[in-house]
């Protein structure tokens, strides 16, 4: 089995695979990070027969943590494989900090954090604001800390989706990205390599200022939103909490009362990054 490392923020990882190419795509886009020597987890992308591996080569995703009822891949989705088997170990069996499935940015060591339903733009969002000016921190987790509420980087690669692709291709001209996966699960998806301070300084950590939950597609507003419904939506969106017990409630509790909150629509990513730079200026 071909094998593949990779040190994504606090996190390292162990990726094999029966299939030389997808690790062969996760070296070029992952070069620039940091080679573990001892990893978190361990991924395998396994053939689900051994008829197909070789014919119609399908990719079942297997790790330390698994979802039995997974439905396996294509190989020429097998990048797409290997993020999803990271990312499941992540939600299933991380402990160390609270984890919100959530996108993050930074500035002047604060961070703006943003969470949301699928599709409501929050990828796309810190992706744009990551090549305007910000430090990306991450687009799927939101790592914060038990003892100091501090948000820790996992600025793994950018997943982008549909209509965000051609966004990126036009904001982000220097980009390193990777091949394009149409008719994915998903629709097509095409991964963008963050910008490299991402990279160099993913261990330094920032200070929560702002959460935002975006709403692309609509018309420009913006609402408070009151701490009642904040708890209750970040309770939602992190996959530990419950594990967590006591310190996952402490940890929640004082990131609502310390973090101002904001729900905004908007309709492109101008309108959205006018936003963003006014609710900064008055909240951060």
């Amino acid at each position: 089995m071909h094998e593949f490392r990779v040190q994504v923020g606090p996190a390292a990882f162990r990726i094999g695979s029966q299939w030389k190419r997808p690790l062969d795509q996760l070296a070029e886009l992952y070069r620039d990070y940091p080679v573990p020597q001892i990893p978190d987890y361990s991924v395998r992308l396994e053939s689900v027969s051994l008829l197909r591996r070789f014919i119609r080569p399908s990719v079942a995703i297997n790790g330390d943590y698994m979802l039995p009822d997974a439905a396996p891949l294509p190989l020429e989705q097998g990048l797409l494989a290997a993020e999803m088997a990271m990312n499941l170990q992540m939600a299933l069996g991380w402990r160390r900090h609270v984890l919100l499935h959530a996108s993050a940015v930074e500035k002047d060591g604060k961070a703006l954090i943003m969470t949301g339903q699928s599709g409501s733009g929050k990828s796309t969002l810190a992706a744009m604001l990551g090549h305007r000016g910000w430090r990306f921190m991450g687009d799927e987790f939101v790592l914060v800390d038990l003892d100091s509420g501090d948000a820790v980087p996992f600025p793994r690669l950018i997943s982008l989706k549909n209509e965000a692709i051609g966004a990126m291709l036009a904001t982000a001209l220097d980009g390193r990205f990777g091949p394009l996966m149409p008719s994915t699960p998903k629709g097509d998806i095409r991964h963008l390599v963050p910008p490299s301070d991402a990279i160099d300084h993913m261990a330094r950590p920032a200070r929560p200022a702002l959460l935002l939950f975006p709403s692309f597609g609509f018309d420009a507003a913006v609402r408070e939103v009151g701490p009642s419904e904040v708890f209750m939506r970040l309770t939602q969106a992190s996959t530990n909490y419950v594990a967590l017990g006591e310190k996952g409630f402490s940890t929640l509790t004082r990131f609502v009362q310390t973090v101002p909150a904001r729900a905004i629509d908007y309709r492109d990513g101008i309108e959205a990054e006018a936003l963003v730079n006014q609710l900064w200026a008055e909240c951060a």
